[in-house]
């Protein structure tokens, strides 16, 4: 599964922090197959289905893996495609239920690891992504507290608090 990161022209290399990338995703979106189909999903949606904290765990895993990404240059386009990905995925994965199944057909970050794969094989690599990084944190910081606060919110709409 290990997979090489190739700039045309330039040396194959392979970077330890983007191996562990690949690793997660497939841990967090793959690992596990339904008997008797080819339907796979992995830790996203069952821990999706602890109320609350559960959609809170897995935006933070998949969060630090976009500003992985963004550290070793993936451009400003792809690192908001790939924060898309997962803000879409906290919001329809935060819904009871329906939200675990959308986890197990969307797959946010094999997707984002994708573009990943994608980008370097085009050879758009470009060092260090500081700046994004910090626009990145900022809205997933947002985003994070938009979501800390609706979870909130619906808890005292249904437990009448």
């Amino acid at each position: 599964m290990k997979t090489t990161y190739v700039q045309p022209g330039k040396v194959v290399r392979r970077v330890p922090e983007l191996q562990w990338i690949e690793t997660t995703a497939h841990i967090m979106d793959n690992a596990f197959r339904i008997p008797g189909t080819n339907i796979r999903f992995g830790l996203d949606p069952i821990i999706g289905l602890i109320p609350g904290i559960g959609e809170l765990i897995t935006f933070g895993i998949s969060g630090m893996m976009v500003l992985m990404m963004a550290r070793h240059g993936v451009s400003r386009k792809v690192v908001l495609m790939m924060a898309g990905n997962v803000m879409l995925d906290s919001i329809l994965g935060s819904i009871p239920l329906l939200g675990d199944l959308f986890d197990i057909g969307f797959k946010s970050n094999q997707r984002n690891l994708n573009l990943l794969r994608k980008h370097y094989q085009e050879g758009k690599y470009q060092g260090n992504g500081t700046g994004i990084i910090i626009i990145v944190t900022c809205i997933l910081l947002a985003f994070l507290s938009f979501l800390i606060w609706a979870l909130w919110n619906l808890g005292e709409y249904i437990f009448g608090h």
